[in-house]
């Protein structure tokens, strides 16, 4: 399995190290592992340039890593601290970027095809609205599944986590580790996603939004037969 994982901040806190008994449950001796960490690896807000095409990003050199890094994955990993009820401002910042690919402009087809796991951690409470910021781009992007993990954690640092916490975290870790691995062997684009693709495909054979965006469908065969979750 290969997993690309963010960091919506640096700091390596409660969120980064329940991303990190994740991630040791889900690997293996064979797995790659790309993990991204923000604001460093994306250090900019996007400047909300025309859709004509990605690659005239003024930002686009670290976009592109960081989507390739997206595509060669099978399993995505957001993992966010909650803050002021939502996710990190760097993290938004990243998902703006991503915006081209929401499924109304230029779905990328190898998003089709991954499960994402969203992760997020307060002291106090927020993390169902903090996953939703980053689950709401996942979905649009076309990922297949999308799991979901928020902790309340009653500490500021990890090392503050109480055992009988930790304890519980640990358990479901292992239980929502063991349905990513079993979904990993059969990963189906959701309901949800196919219906958002065929009514973004109804608006493209409309018109669409703007050519770039109607062209990349025709281009892709989308408008046709052919659609993204198959060979």
């Amino acid at each position: 399995m290969k997993i690309t994982l963010i960091y919506g901040t640096e700091r390596k806190g409660s969120t980064y190290n329940i991303a990190q008994l994740f991630l040791n449950r889900l690997r293996d001796e064979k797995s790659e592992v790309t993990e991204i960490f923000l604001p460093k690896d994306m250090s900019h807000f996007c400047k909300g340039c025309s859709m004509k095409g990605e690659e005239y990003c003024p930002d686009y050199e670290q976009v592109n890593k960081i989507r390739i890094a997206l595509e060669k994955a099978d399993l995505l990993i957001f993992a966010s601290p909650v803050y002021v009820y939502h996710t990190t401002g760097q993290m938004k910042a990243l998902l703006d970027h991503f915006g081209y690919q929401w499924m109304v402009h230029r779905p990328n087809k190898a998003m089709f095809g991954k499960i994402a796991l969203v992760i997020s951690t307060a002291a106090g409470a927020g993390m169902k609205s903090t996953n939703k910021d980053i689950a709401d781009s996942l979905t649009f992007w076309g990922i297949a599944r999308i799991f979901r993990y928020g902790k309340g954690v009653a500490a500021i640092d990890w090392n503050s986590v109480s055992d009988d916490k930790k304890s519980a975290i640990y358990k479901d870790v292992d239980k929502i580790s063991s349905k990513i691995i079993k979904k990993f062997k059969n990963v189906t684009p959701s309901i949800k996603v196919k219906a958002l693709f065929y009514a973004m495909r109804i608006a493209q054979k409309r018109g669409g939004f703007n050519k770039t965006d109607v062209e990349y469908w025709k281009k892709q065969g989308w408008l046709g037969n052919l659609r993204p979750w198959k060979c």
